[in-house]
């Protein structure tokens, strides 16, 4: 009952925030809802109940998951109890609102999954675990990372290095996720044995990828040809995850290879576009309010 209410009744004050016409009283081990969404909070606390029992924590960002996805008559017991491996740590790796858990069942469902999305939906993110996933459950042989080394506003000219050296920041990202799976020795073992291979997507020209599971990250920043180029690649045994955010193209033409490719490929069995938004990003309250935000404003100029 501690863990239910939290400290000074901190979750207690929230849920009742979240719904003004009910009353909540506590006394002992008992609950007791009254008002007109009563039936709606009592499958709340059902829920908080479950999980609390399955060991999850609950925090503020984690209970107003729980309260929105209740509200969407969603299940948080299933979507958060549903854990894909064990990172660095021993900390458990899971979806975190029922959106990424559609992505994640999609990736384990078929062949090319392309997954769109603001930043801070845990595109990338959960797409290397389950690329790790793969790896220890024998199903592919290795992991590929790969993206497009496109600048944001700045030149790759003025960095300096070699080649590999000017690339690897754009690639950085891709093997922060990496040691979130996997701890760093063991993590640099599988690069140096290049089981794990991170490479810009240039580098993918001329080559089939044969048992491999493979993850083009930033695809709104390919071109039409390095995206066909890319799908091309793929070869027996394979998966393939694309994750990209359609409102941040840096490529220079502005032609981005992701943008309208839906249309073109709607159809093909084994090939899934899972779209997040606002409500998917676990990053701090305010990355999804700023979200929302130009969600909004995108929504007013298309109109």
């Amino acid at each position: 009952m501690a863990a239910l209410v939290g400290p000074r009744d901190e979750r207690l004050r929230q849920i009742e925030t979240a719904f003004p016409e009910t009353t909540i009283s506590v006394r002992g081990n008992e609950v007791t809802v009254r008002g007109e969404r009563r039936t709606e909070v009592g499958r709340l606390f059902e829920e908080l109940v479950g999980l609390l029992q399955r060991g999850h924590e609950l925090g503020e960002s984690d209970l107003a998951r729980v309260i929105s996805m209740n509200a969407a008559d969603e299940r948080p017991t299933e979507v958060l109890s549903h854990e894909l491996l064990r990172g660095t740590r021993g900390r458990p790796v899971r979806p975190k609102t029922a959106g990424q858990k559609r992505y994640v069942d999609a990736i384990a469902e078929n062949v090319i999954t392309f997954g769109i999305g603001p930043a801070g939906t845990g595109k990338s993110w959960l797409a290397v675990a389950m690329a790790v996933r793969a790896l220890q459950a024998k199903e592919v042989q290795r992991i590929i990372l790969t993206r497009p080394a496109v600048e944001a506003g700045e030149r790759l000219g003025f960095l300096p290095g070699d080649l590999m050296a000017k690339i690897d920041p754009y690639l950085r990202p891709l093997y922060d996720a990496l040691y979130d799976m996997v701890e760093p020795e063991a993590a640099q073992r599988l690069l140096e044995r290049q089981t794990v291979e991170v490479a810009p997507l240039a580098f993918m020209r001329g080559r089939t990828l044969n048992n491999s599971f493979i993850i083009l990250d930033e695809a709104q920043n390919t071109s039409p040809e390095q995206m066909k180029m890319f799908l091309t690649r793929i070869g027996f045994g394979s998966r393939v995850v694309v994750t990209g955010d359609v409102t941040q193209v840096d490529v220079p033409n502005g032609k981005s290879g992701l943008a309208g490719l839906e249309r073109t490929l709607t159809g093909i069995e084994g090939l899934v576009f899972v779209r997040l938004d606002a409500g998917d990003v676990v990053r701090h309250r305010i990355v999804a309010d700023i979200v929302a935000a130009y969600e909004r404003v995108d929504a007013g100029t298309s109109s």
